[in-house]
């Protein structure tokens, strides 16, 4: 993996993300594929080149493992048809359920060589599997709080099977997968170019980021660039489809494409769409009791709604409710510049289901 795991090919340093030029942020995810690049302008700008997005079938990615290879890699060929892109170079992440990572602490002033021999020693403590069968990676965060004359590291490891199979999705659709990330650090560093712009987090340094997802919804709680707390919950998108499917008998693939279109009963806001909404603002706010309960916090300065869901109709006020703080739809693309390619109004909506693209594109130009 690279950066905040980036190229996991082959050995120790291979997770974290090199001397790289921009790349494709691709993520593949259980439902979709989606596909972020981006350009820097002259003053240092960025500019969104082109996004896209292909479905994917239930079943074809099943907890994080890719079950239906040729599919998925012919999803990834449309969706980089269809954006129109000739970039070959892609970051690409793997789901954080995939990935075993533990924050350590080294004596400062370790050479390279030092470092990463410490690494290895200390990551075979934490690993359940044979070290040469992991992809392993760390990243220096800085000096540690804990230790003076220490450096906080962040090892990362991942299954090599999980990572090739990774590549290998990359490859066989005629791209080069040159970083692997894990989805949740993506998503990470996609927040952190926005947040501090948009709330101020020194009065309550604490913001909650709720991404929704189809099947899933992951919930990571951050001060500044430390996560305090993460959850993940089997609730998502799917079910809003599912409900339309049993009320209106509508077959799976119609529901979807009528709920991302609007095109539905005059029933539906009240009937199906309130009741689903307040489920999920529930959702939130149970997951973050559970982050109240286990610390000595009791109150965010935000909650940032992202994924496929985010955008829905009364969302955000019905989370402000449940708890008690503001609540909105984070867009990863703002602040950005929009190439001639992109559909900035239609775009507009679909944006909170690109932040795990968004900040695997980045990965291009974070060093």
């Amino acid at each position: 993996m690279c950066l905040p795991l980036g190229v996991v090919l082959n050995s120790l340093k291979s997770l974290f993300v090199r001397e790289t030029s921009s790349v494709l942020g691709l993520d593949v995810s259980t439902s979709s594929v989606k596909l972020v690049e981006l350009s820097q302008s002259r003053a240092g700008d960025y500019v969104l080149e082109r996004c896209a997005s292909e479905t994917l079938e239930p079943g074809w990615i099943r907890d994080g493992v890719v079950e239906k290879f040729d599919e998925v890699t012919d999803a990834i060929r449309r969706v980089v048809r269809k954006s129109g892109t000739k970039t070959k170079k892609a970051a690409m992440a793997l789901p954080a359920s995939a990935v075993i990572t533990k924050k350590i602490s080294l004596p400062d002033g370790l050479s390279e060589v030092e470092l990463e021999a410490q690494v290895e020693s200390e990551a075979r403590q934490y690993i359940p599997f044979a070290i040469e069968d992991v992809s392993l990676d760390f990243q220096v965060l800085g000096p540690s709080l804990r230790a003076s004359g220490d450096v906080d590291v962040l090892i990362a490891a991942a299954r090599k099977e999980k990572v090739a199979e990774r590549q290998g999705l990359a490859e066989a659709a005629g791209l080069q997968a040159v970083v692997m990330d894990v989805d949740s650090f993506a998503g990470r560093l996609a927040v952190s170019r926005l947040v501090d712009d948009v709330v101020n987090i020194t009065e309550v340094p604490l913001i909650a980021v709720f991404e929704v997802g189809a099947y899933r919804s992951a919930l990571q709680v951050l001060r500044g660039d430390e996560v305090l707390y993460e959850r993940d919950q089997s609730f998502g998108g799917a079910q809003l489809t599912q409900l339309i499917e049993r009320k209106y008998g509508f077959s799976q693939e119609e529901s979807e494409v009528r709920k991302l279109s609007g095109d539905l009963p005059d029933d539906y806001p009240q009937t199906v769409l309130a009741p689903f909404v307040e489920s999920l603002s529930q959702e939130v706010g149970r997951a973050l009791q559970f982050f109240f309960s286990g610390s000595t916090y009791n109150r965010l300065g935000h909650v940032y709604m992202a994924g496929g869901s985010a955008s829905l109709p009364g969302l955000t006020q019905a989370v402000s409710r449940q708890t008690a703080c503001a609540c909105s739809v984070i867009n990863p693309f703002d602040g950005m510049q929009m190439g001639a390619q992109v559909k900035s109004k239609r775009l507009l909506k679909q944006a909170p289901a690109y932040l795990v693209a968004t900040g695997l594109a980045l990965r291009g130009f974070v060093q």
